[in-house]
């Protein structure tokens, strides 16, 4: 067996083959190199499957059916063996010294178990209320899922993502949160937030998946 890489970055992607190479290009950016990336294809109709081939490296599994984000991470975690398991949404991207400034907290705070959010919006700032979808809230508010950083430790006591159509983070963090964890913010913003094109799961809430 080989060493065990520091993070795993989970891609979950359905239909961004243009918007995907972004990403990908932000990966092979990274200042700090330890770390191993899963794409999961959730049931995508494009050509992601030649995008990703054209990025040697990387662990790709396609399901079949699009079965949305909470499953298609579960699948992407149970395929991973990183120390740590973070994420990187299919439109966004990281800064080249993301995950190098991740693992020097983690290094610093050994003992906390999950970090969140350090995000930069480029597009509207606000989005459906989870409690109230007919309503937008900001994203001062929120916390952005793919900036969690965990340990697997809590994934396995969670018991991974619901199969939610919609505020899946807020749910698995909530959950995580009466398992007493040690949490801790990171206030450096490290990851962009793209939010300035229509297939962005918070513009289109009410579309189910199949």
């Amino acid at each position: 067996m080989g060493k065990q890489p520091f993070f795993s970055v989970i891609i979950c992607t359905y239909n961004r083959s243009r918007l995907l190479p972004r990403a990908l290009k932000s990966l092979q950016k990274q200042t700090f190199k330890d770390f191993e990336v899963i794409v999961v294809d959730d049931g995508s109709t494009d050509n992601t499957k030649v995008v990703v081939k054209k990025y040697p490296g990387l662990k790709y599994y396609q399901q079949k059916e699009n079965r949305g984000v909470g499953a298609a991470r579960n699948l992407g975690i149970k395929k991973s063996k990183g120390k740590f398991i973070t994420f990187l949404d299919s439109d966004d991207e990281y800064l080249p010294k993301h995950l190098e400034i991740r693992n020097k907290k983690m290094q610093r705070y050994s003992d906390v178990d999950f970090f969140y959010n350090g995000y930069k919006i480029v597009g509207s700032p606000y989005v459906p209320d989870r409690f109230s979808p007919k309503n937008k809230i900001h994203l001062k508010y929120c916390l952005h899922g793919p900036t969690f950083v965990f340990k697997r430790s809590v994934f396995n006591a969670v018991g991974g993502y619901s199969n939610l159509r919609f505020a899946e983070d807020s749910d698995f963090f909530e959950r995580a949160l009466k398992k007493n964890f040690k949490f801790m913010e990171i206030k450096s913003k490290t990851y962009i937030y793209y939010r300035d094109h229509k297939s962005s799961i918070t513009h289109d809430v009410y579309k189910p998946f199949k």
